[in-house]
């Protein structure tokens, strides 16, 4: 009993991935927080962006972009579609229809950059310029080893 109270001690206190899932939970809702307003989420606020940059986006690359599995962006893509934010880009093949902004969803965009500057900042007082720069390096990595 004496060692499983060590191991639950160690991983209560040191485990990576619950410390990571807090700080994902508090950036998040500053984000959402921020956002709210808008009727939009920051999860789908980078749907938008990613589709943006890519002018007709296909599933497959924002899935590969965002790390999303296909059932997270068809789910949200439709929400926008209702939303009028998205439309569907009929193509060849039914299963892997593109998509692109609408002007609603470009002028969403526009709407949300306030917004998102706030949550940004209050992100950046949270984890400083060291957090910041370790963040990074850690993306660098996921994107290279990816």
């Amino acid at each position: 009993m004496e060692k499983q109270t060590t191991s639950i001690d160690t991983i209560s206190k040191t485990c990576i991935a619950v410390r990571l899932r807090l700080l994902n939970r508090v950036i998040t809702n500053f984000y959402d927080d921020a956002l709210r307003p808008l009727g939009l989420k920051v999860s789908q606020l980078n749907i938008l962006i990613v589709t943006a940059r890519l002018g007709l986006a296909r599933p497959v690359q924002v899935c590969d972009i965002l790390q999303l599995d296909t059932s997270t962006l068809s789910r949200n893509v439709e929400r926008m579609r209702a939303h009028g934010w998205l439309e569907v880009v009929p193509g060849e093949d039914a299963r892997t229809q593109s998509f692109r902004l609408t002007t609603q969803g470009k002028r969403l965009i526009e709407r949300a950059i306030p917004a998102w500057e706030d949550a940004q900042r209050q992100a950046g007082e949270l984890l400083g310029d060291q957090g910041i720069a370790l963040l990074d390096k850690a993306a660098k990595k996921l994107r290279a080893d990816h």
